[in-house]
């Protein structure tokens, strides 16, 4: 037994041996980042070829990160980057101590000879740093998805973010030659030519569509107008145009409304049945027919809301990005813009905060290649304002980045709203039950201003001259003098002429 003792002793001791080259350590490539850094200090052509490509966290090792940083900050204040420069640099910020010092440095510039590889090894570099990062946020997850409390479409949307945030953050576009951009021109013109003329997505309304072209992808489109006005009427009106005239796919990212009131306003749209009656459900036996009937059109149209709260925008792209690829939506609404939020912890006013969310919206709509239309409030401006109080652009709320990063930036005016009751024209042409669609900036098209029928009972527009209605009244009638028409005797005989009918099985 004694002697058995010093055995087993050994075996567990060579069980516990480990090559530590069988070990796992992040993926890195620290011979390519040497290389890179000192082809930037020994060429300015370098610089200039990976600036655009690389960021000082795509480095592995802390001393790189510094290196780079110095680069970086002499290129911006358009200074030579060279040993000396770079080395005068750290020494500004108290970091040339901290990466070696000079003589490190100057064996950095002693690995490369020039910068002829210095793109291709800056590219690999930042694949090694999307490997770590991805591998980052896995772990992240992992753990995330072990807590029992966290809901997991939560943990669903969290997990998009952040892979969202890698790509947007490394993966960057380079610049195309005139040629290839003139084929694609070309290709786009022919296909808008066999789509007769109309080459964004049509909203319905004729005189907006002959405008705009339709909607265009990658615009983002601002629609202001007070409280009251009808913003959210007009959305929803033209989302159901969009969706069961066109069969386009709509995403509607409601942060007012809950999913079930805009549906019921457009049940109302669809059906004629006021929005009144449907939230009492005293509704007559002909009007729950005609429900049932017509709501099949609104239940198979590609509508999808998502109501969440104080969504920021972030969760949005996320979300945005995922309809896209499941459903193939072709616009975005969002109801309405000053509800969102940031998503960001570090501070900063309200006005920045817009300026970010407009700015992302932006790139939301470019990089999806749909249009994003998003809602906004007006300042109380427009109310202390004499006149017609038609709204101007200086009357955007809580930020001029909107007006900017727009391509569109749209008003809707409702005279009767401040109790008038004509319009300003020459002709006074009177304003019940009518709006106006303002065209205020159009970056690619003309101004102008669309009148629009407004039904207040059912919260819709539409086109000013789709006024017969089999169940509505017209004023087009009204014109029609009672004198000039036919009487009933004259128009369909006597009742003794009709006696002559008799055969006539109707």
């Amino acid at each position: 037994m004694k002697n058995l003792q010093p055995a087993q002793s050994n075996k567990f001791k060579k069980s516990k041996v480990i090559n530590l080259e069988k070990g796992k350590i992040p993926p890195q490539a620290v011979d390519l980042e040497e290389a890179v850094l000192g082809a930037m200090m020994i060429d300015k052509k370098g610089v200039d070829d990976v600036i655009d490509i690389l960021h000082d966290d795509v480095f592995y090792k802390e001393s790189h990160k510094l290196i780079y940083a110095a680069i970086f900050t002499l290129f911006k204040n358009s200074e030579p980057t060279d040993l000396l420069t770079v080395s005068n640099q750290l020494r500004k910020t108290e970091s040339l101590d901290a990466v070696g010092g000079d003589f490190y440095l100057i064996g950095l510039t002693q690995k490369v000879s020039s910068s002829a590889h210095i793109e291709f090894h800056s590219r690999i570099i930042l694949q090694k740093y999307i490997q770590r990062k991805l591998i980052s946020i896995s772990a992240e997850i992992i753990e995330e998805a072990y807590d029992e409390t966290v809901d997991v479409f939560d943990l669903l949307d969290d997990a998009e973010s952040k892979l969202f945030e890698v790509t947007q953050g490394n993966l960057k576009k380079g610049s195309e030659t005139a040629e290839g951009l003139v084929d694609q021109a070309i290709k786009k013109i022919q296909e808008i030519s066999n789509k007769q003329g109309m080459s964004g997505v049509a909203t319905g309304f004729s005189r907006l569509d002959e405008l705009t072209s339709g909607w265009q992808p990658s615009d983002l489109v601002i629609l202001a107008a007070r409280p009251g006005m009808g913003k959210t009427a007009f959305v929803m009106s033209m989302a159901k145009n969009m969706a069961i005239d066109f069969d386009t796919p709509v995403a509607i990212f409601s942060l007012e409304m809950s999913s079930v009131q805009l549906i019921t306003r457009m049940i109302s749209s669809e059906t004629g049945i006021s929005s009144g009656k449907l939230r009492k459900g005293n509704l007559e036996p002909h009007e729950w027919e005609q429900l049932n009937v017509k709501v099949k059109n609104l239940s198979n149209a590609p509508i999808f809301i998502d109501d969440t709260p104080s969504l920021s925008i972030f969760d949005l792209r996320a979300k945005a990005r995922r309809l896209a690829s499941q459903h193939g939506i072709k616009v975005i609404v969002i109801d309405y813009l000053q509800l969102m939020t940031a998503g960001t912890s570090n501070g900063g006013n309200r006005e920045q905060e817009i300026s970010m969310i407009s700015r992302n919206l932006k790139a939301l709509a470019k990089e999806l290649a749909i249009p994003v239309i998003a809602l906004s409030q007006l300042s109380r401006a427009v109310e202390t304002r004499g006149g017609n109080k038609r709204p101007l652009l200086s009357d955007l709320r809580e930020s001029g980045a909107i007006e900017q990063d727009a391509d569109i930036v749209s008003f809707i005016y409702r005279p009767e709203y401040y109790g008038l009751t004509e319009w300003d024209d020459e002709e006074r042409t009177p304003c019940e039950g009518q709006a106006e669609f303002i065209v205020a900036k159009h970056r690619n098209g003309g101004l102008e201003n669309i009148k629009l029928k407004f039904t207040g009972h059912l919260a819709q527009f539409s086109n000013l001259d789709d006024d017969f209605s089999s169940e509505f009244h017209s004023k087009m009638n009204d014109a029609i003098s009672s004198v000039n028409m036919p009487s009933a005797q004259d128009a369909f005989g006597t009742h003794d002429n009709l006696e002559d009918d008799k055969g006539v099985p109707f």
